[in-house]
C-alpha cells in the first residue's frame, strides 16, 4: 500500500511539568509545524518551555524555540513566529511550571519524502 502524499495532524496536550515529547516526525516523512500555540487556563501566570529535539551521532542535542515563557492567566502564546521544518524522528518537547493549567495545541503537516 502506498503512503499518503500529504497527512495533516493536530496534537494537543496538557502541559505537564516535565519535559515531555509530544510528537516526533515519521519515517519516511518531513513534518512542517504550522502553528504551535498554548492556552493558560489557570488564575497565576504560568511558564512553558518549548523545544526541538534531534539524535546526531547517538545524541540528544536540544534546541529551545522558547524557554520559561510566561503566560499571563486565561491567555495564550504564540510559541512560533513561523513554521519550523521537522525531519523523521525529530521530537518536539514540551513542559510548563503548572501541570494542569497550560494546553497545548499544534498542526502538523506531514510530506512524503
Amino acid at each position: 500500500m502506498a503512503l499518503a502524499l500529504n497527512v495533516f495532524k493536530t496534537v494537543t496536550s496538557v502541559v505537564p511539568t516535565s519535559p515531555v515529547g509530544i510528537f516526533t516526525a515519521s519515517t519516511g516523512y518531513t513534518g512542517v509545524v504550522l502553528l504551535a500555540q498554548a492556552a493558560n487556563i489557570g488564575s497565576d501566570t504560568s511558564t512553558i518551555s518549548f523545544s526541538h529535539e534531534r539524535s546526531v551521532s547517538g545524541i540528544a542535542v536540544t534546541t529551545e524555540i522558547v524557554k520559561d515563557l510566561p503566560i499571563p492567566a486565561n491567555d495564550t502564546a504564540n510559541l512560533l513566529a513561523g513554521k519550523l521544518v521537522l525531519e523523521t524522528d525529530d521530537i518536539l518537547v514540551i513542559s510548563s511550571n503548572s501541570g494542569n493549567n497550560v494546553k497545548f495545541i499544534s498542526s502538523i503537516l506531514e510530506t512524503l519524502k
